[in-house]
């Protein structure tokens, strides 16, 4: 009985282990004025593992979805995506005009040099579930990329659901 639970307890903490965070870099979201009630985050995703983006939330917006922009007829629209997918050691850049996090339903106004926390949700290969939170940074509104490399959002870690 003692061998059985020395080795679940061990496969439990190698999975744990195997569950490494995503690098999250170059994260930025725009500023936004007075009665705007959307805007997008950005940044670049690169996991170890092949994972995917499952959800996101920030307590400064009701509503936080991945969405792309693409054409449609000539049109460029935005749709929600349900599920980024991240391939193991590939970066995926969520950029103005593409892929991106966008805030919802603002509860104030997002001013520039402030740090706005996002949690990023993720799901590995096996189908557990884990959350980063992650600062971001608030840029001008009229920003159309990153920030300077030493002004971007830090991850904090990730922990499992």
């Amino acid at each position: 009985m003692k061998h059985l639970i020395a080795i679940a307890l061990f496969a439990l903490t190698l999975g744990a282990w195997a569950q490494t965070p995503v690098k999250v870099e170059d994260a930025w979201v725009r500023g936004t004025v007075a009665q705007q009630t959307a805007t997008g985050a950005f940044m670049r995703l690169t996991a170890a593992q092949n994972t995917r983006l499952v959800g996101a939330s920030s307590p400064v917006a009701g509503v936080v979805e991945v969405h792309e922009m693409a054409m449609d007829k000539d049109v460029m629209r935005m749709r929600a995506v349900p599920v980024l997918e991240l391939a193991a050691g590939r970066t995926v850049e969520l950029k103005p005009g593409g892929l991106h996090v966008m805030l919802m339903d603002l509860k104030r106004p997002l001013q520039v040099g402030e740090a706005v926390p996002l949690t990023l949700v993720f799901e590995d290969g096996a189908r557990q579930r884990f959350s980063q939170e992650v600062r971001v940074s608030v840029t001008p509104l009229g920003t159309a990329k990153a920030p300077a490399p030493h002004d971007h959002g830090a991850m904090s870690g990730g922990h499992k659901h």
